[in-house]
């Protein structure tokens, strides 16, 4: 009765209680770890107030009557306070799968030690299991391995985080030994744990030497591709041929790096679409790599104009309209030539320079030809297109000789025929 009425009385207070705290909360700004802990204790306090409530509750039947009239509700307060301190920890755990499993052991253990009866249980559990050789498996075994695995894991992943983010704010750090070290650091802490959890369960490691050896082989051939690529990514992040940022072209994919990963790069194109290419086909296959050494990008842009322009002053025309454009690189600075006398323009190679290929180099020569067709619009400087005279054999169609009475359009390039 009592208990029951201490958890009615705690779902009153979370009624009375909840909208000013949550008033409180919503005030607090750039804080949001705070924030996602408050809110977690928020949502659940009628399971809050009540072992509160119970344990007024045995204080006052403590001192008011005799102690094992009080029992029962000692016994509901400690099973209702371990279980919320578990159910709140478990919460701040951001794997969801990680968590649920972490506090159901939590309140399973909590709740056999509280009763009395973690000696049974552990017994029980001892029991049960089977022989291989020197070595017995049970189910307390396989727990406690568990347990520790994901302990041991998980405490890989916090420092595996810390070392990465100290690495990658390590400016005298390359971004490919960047990644390499990160992977290194990982791949070692979990090497560490799985070792530790397989000593601390009493597993000797030297009897696994024959059985890894044979299970090394199999892998071995069964995932030859994969480890393939693993070590090729190994192999890219130690000769720094690419990294991450890098404007890179591979077949028909061209696009800059986002991530170097154990198996894959990752390519993300001008489109949006990201390409997971395998490691291994950046070390057998030809790759261009724009920025290797250097981020500046030569562009080239050929076009023409009429024998009757002037080329000195096309030429100047054409690199002060160039240099104006965004994105085109000062240093070097633009040049043109003319390249060829051709049979309806003089014809002439624009040559820019930009650094920063990640933006695309579709856009850019675009602007540049866009640019070079206004400044030629200003300037009276005609674009010509080649001319076609056709020769019919034999009578002559009625429209043809009705085209041939009209007057033939100016020309301002060469004549037909020269």
């Amino acid at each position: 009765m009592l208990i029951a009425l201490a958890l009615g009385a705690a779902y009153l207070g979370e009624r009375i209680f909840e909208p000013r705290i949550e008033a409180r909360v919503r005030q607090i700004r750039d804080r949001r770890d705070l924030v996602r802990f408050l809110a977690i204790l928020m949502r659940r306090l009628t399971w809050i107030f009540f072992p509160i409530l119970l344990w007024a509750e045995f204080l006052v039947m403590r001192a008011l009557t005799w102690p094992s009239r009080s029992y029962l509700i000692g016994i509901a307060a400690t099973l209702a306070t371990s279980w919320i301190v578990i159910v709140i920890v478990g919460r701040t755990i951001r794997n969801r799968f990680l968590a649920r499993i972490a506090t159901a052991f939590g309140i399973f253990l909590a709740t056999i030690v509280i009763l009395g009866l973690y000696d049974e249980t552990t017994a029980t559990l001892g029991s049960i299991g089977i022989s291989i050789g020197a070595l017995r498996l049970t189910l307390l075994t396989l727990i406690k391995a568990a347990l520790l695995l994901g302990l041991f894991l998980w405490i890989a992943r916090i420092a595996s985080g810390s070392a990465e983010r100290w690495i990658r704010t390590n400016e005298d750090l390359t971004p490919s030994l960047q990644v390499l070290l990160s992977k290194l650091v990982r791949i070692a802490l979990v090497t560490i744990a799985l070792l530790a959890v397989l000593t601390s369960i009493g597993i000797d490691l030297t009897a696994l030497t024959v059985f890894s050896g044979a299970v090394g082989v199999g892998i071995g051939f069964g995932l030859q591709k994969v480890v393939s690529n693993f070590v090729s990514g190994i192999i890219i992040l130690m000769d720094k041929s690419i990294k991450p940022g890098d404007v890179i072209s591979l077949g028909e994919t061209f696009g800059w790096i986002r991530l170097l990963k154990g198996r894959y790069v990752s390519v993300v194109t001008r489109d949006g679409r990201e390409y997971l290419i395998p490691n291994d086909d950046f070390i057998t296959g030809q790759v261009v790599n724009w920025s290797f050494t250097d981020r500046l990008i030569r562009l080239d842009v050929p076009f023409g104009v009429s024998y009757a322009s002037d080329p000195h002053q096309v030429r100047r025309i054409t690199v002060e309209a160039c240099a104006a454009v965004d994105r085109v690189a000062g240093e070097p600075a633009p040049v043109c030539h003319l390249t060829a006398f051709g049979e309806s323009s003089l014809d002439f190679l624009l040559r820019f320079w930009i650094a920063d290929p990640e933006k695309g180099l579709t856009n850019i020569r675009g602007a540049v030809m866009l640019a070079l067709w206004d400044a030629f619009k200003a300037n009276g400087i005609d674009i010509p297109f080649p001319h076609r005279q056709l020769l019919v054999d034999g009578p002559v169609p009625v429209e043809i000789r009705e085209a041939r009475k009209k007057p033939a359009p100016r020309s301002r390039g060469r004549p037909d025929g020269d």
